[in-house]
């Protein structure tokens, strides 16, 4: 049984709490075992005045952890599933997914309680095109701004760039304490999440069979199904946060439902669906949702993100 286990973390308050979060359940499982947190910047974390989507989107918070993964300086990276790329560099798996926490967005105002109670033409700031699209689909008055940072960074411009509201996921403030400053909560049927959203995601080598046995206890089963279904409709679609969708998966008596949605930006044209199957179908349904929503009217908005010149 190994001894000394490193693990690789961006510097941010939230990426802290994660690697400690793991750091302390591995060390409940193997208390003779020290932990050393390696701390890593990301390209991600670097350039914070262009929208995720223009900078490339796939792999902005993992690229780094992965190399020191790959030079053996780290034996596992912790991140929020959300922020994985679907399929991972040759040589890397995830060796476990934690047991999602909520996975819905929120919103928050120091004025407005609501979404319905912010005035015509709110200022409204977000990063992401799920929840910029979704919000349009509702508000379409809204005037949608781009927020980047990480979230006590995002709490502060709120203030300082006279946001009416901003949308962040409840997971990241709750595992924060930050929780007073949520306003309303979305339902995932309000707003349908992000992949992953609310899980974490630990990635080793693949070769490492000491440390993925290490890990087998830290893996939730049913995170990992749904998880798995919403990573099977991403890369389908091979959008990564370029395109505006939402997918969700829920398990009820053994059974999987999908829920998803692809949306134009300005949030006008929304194609919604789900499936439902048995557990271990996750891939499949989640593939088949993808392509019934792209034939459905998704192509037409895939096409029109690609000729734009925002999906490569």
């Amino acid at each position: 049984m190994r001894t000394h286990i490193r693990i690789g973390t961006r510097s941010s308050a939230l990426a802290l709490w994660q690697a400690e979060f793991v750091a302390a359940e591995l060390k409940k499982l193997y208390p003779d075992c020290s932990i050393e947190l390696v701390h890593h910047s990301t390209k991600g974390d670097r350039i914070l005045e262009k929208p995720l989507a223009a900078i490339g989107g796939k792999g902005l918070f993992t690229e780094e952890l992965e190399q020191a993964m790959y030079k053996k300086d780290i034996d596992l990276a912790v991140h929020s599933l959300k922020d994985m790329p679907t399929d991972l560099p040759e040589g890397l798996t995830l060796g476990a997914i934690t047991k999602r926490a909520t996975a819905s967005d929120v919103l928050v105002s120091p004025k407005y309680k609501t979404l319905d109670n912010l005035p015509q033409g709110a200022k409204v700031g977000t990063s992401s095109l799920r929840r910029q699209a979704q919000l349009l689909h509702q508000r379409p008055d809204l005037d949608i701004q781009m927020l980047r940072g990480n979230v006590q960074t995002r709490l502060r411009k709120l203030e300082e760039e006279n946001f009416d509201a901003i949308v962040l996921a409840e997971a990241g403030l709750t595992r924060l304490g930050l929780e007073e400053y949520i306003t309303q909560v979305f339902t995932v049927d309000e707003m349908i999440p992000a992949v992953g959203q609310g899980a974490l995601a630990i990635e080793c080598r693949s070769d490492d069979q000491e440390m993925l046995d290490m890990l087998k206890p830290l893996n939730d089963e049913a995170t990992r199904w749904c998880t798995m279904g919403e990573r099977s409709f991403l890369r389908q679609l091979e959008g990564g946060c370029q395109v505006p969708m939402g997918v969700h998966g829920t398990i009820h008596k053994g059974q999987l439902t999908i829920k998803a949605l692809i949306s134009s930006l300005d949030g006008k044209n929304c194609y919604e669906g789900e499936m439902t199957g048995p557990c271990q179908t996750a891939e499949i349904i989640g593939k088949n949702l993808a392509k019934a929503l792209y034939e459905e009217g998704g192509k037409h908005i895939i096409e029109d993100l690609i000729q734009r010149g925002i999906l490569k």
